[in-house]
């Protein structure tokens, strides 16, 4: 699930479910009443994705898989919404990097991100495990696949836009980490750079938390959260999180800028964790909610640029919470949408 905050101040709620992607619009910022649910497209993707650039506009990147002889046709589909609650483009097709059907088949599910010069970025693991990058020229035109190369990827890769109008890309593979990162906005990819971190595959997410600098959480195989940042060492950051990715935002706490980590805990419950932005090795602060969901939650800023969280429940109905007022992070009663 997805939350996003339109440049009229409204959040949108996005389910991705068997009848296709399900969403919610707030009536007004800030408010507690929303649309009726809808269809905002139709179904047979097997994975959704969905971003919001710096300019508002929603993006969608799925992998369609249809059948068609004995080994399903797969492909990658793209659509957009422009505005808060309006309908949501036709999908495209941008094909599979691979032109055979087995090897299509075997590709990844996409991750995308848009840079500050607003090209699209999708990125998938390839049939050999190496990394895949299809891109949208400013004008709208898109670039053939590329290949950055790359092996013994285990889960599939994550994508971080930063502010500097640079794009990396981040992903665990056999062993150890693989690492790409622009020197420039628009400019090519360092090769790839290892490390022998252990990562539980499928569970990454990334932030920038400094201009130009993202940090990375992951499950570490053992247990806990990890944080991390290029050049630095990993950050043991606690928490007891379940197999599935985590969500990340920033948040101003108290007057600090802080950063909120969430992700469906071991036991199937919801939970948060707060620590200072940047500064999360001193510690970071878990508190489960104590609501079962289905996987990881999605966070989000309302108008007034508190934090509102999201959860699927276990009826497949979505439940939210805001930040209330006062010191600390304490979030209010929760409700079904």
């Amino acid at each position: 699930m997805w939350l996003t905050h339109g440049k009229d101040g409204r959040l949108t709620l996005y389910v991705h479910s068997a009848d296709g992607l399900r969403r919610w619009t707030q009536e007004r910022a800030g408010g507690s009443r929303w649309t009726v649910a809808d269809i905002a497209t139709g179904g047979s993707l097997g994975h959704l994705t969905v971003v919001q650039d710096t300019h508002g506009y929603v993006h969608f990147v799925g992998r369609r898989e249809r059948t068609s002889g004995s080994t399903p046709a797969v492909d990658i589909v793209y659509a957009i919404q422009y505005q808060t609650g309006r309908p949501v483009t036709a999908w495209r097709s941008l094909g599979n990097p691979h032109k055979d059907a087995p090897g299509g088949h075997r590709i990844g599910a996409p991750d995308v991100v848009v840079s500050a010069s607003g090209e699209v970025h999708i990125v998938l693991r390839n049939a050999g495990g190496g990394l895949m990058l299809r891109r949208e020229r400013p004008d709208g035109t898109w670039r053939g696949w590329e290949d950055l190369k790359g092996a013994r990827m285990e889960g599939d890769p994550v994508a971080v836009a930063l502010a500097s109008g640079a794009v990396e890309f981040f992903a665990a593979v056999e062993g150890g980490t693989l690492y790409w990162q622009q020197k420039e906005a628009g400019g090519d990819w360092h090769e790839a750079q290892p490390s022998r971190l252990a990562v539980l595959a499928g569970t990454t997410a990334a932030l920038e938390t400094a201009p130009g600098r993202a940090t990375y959480y992951w499950t570490d195989p053992a247990g806990g959260v990890v944080g991390f940042r290029a050049g630095a060492w990993p950050m043991a950051l606690g928490g007891a999180p379940g197999d599935g990715p985590h969500a990340a935002i920033r948040v101003a706490v108290d007057g600090y800028d802080c950063t909120v980590l969430a992700h469906q805990g071991a036991d199937g419950t919801a939970a948060v964790g707060l620590g200072v932005t940047e500064n999360e090795a001193n510690g970071v602060w878990w508190s489960d909610t104590g609501v079962r969901c289905l996987g990881t939650p999605a966070l989000a800023l309302d108008g007034r640029g508190m934090l509102v969280m999201a959860v699927v429940g276990e009826d497949g109905e979505p439940r939210m919470a805001r930040q209330t007022e006062g010191p600390g992070l304490t979030l209010d009663d929760w409700r079904t949408v």
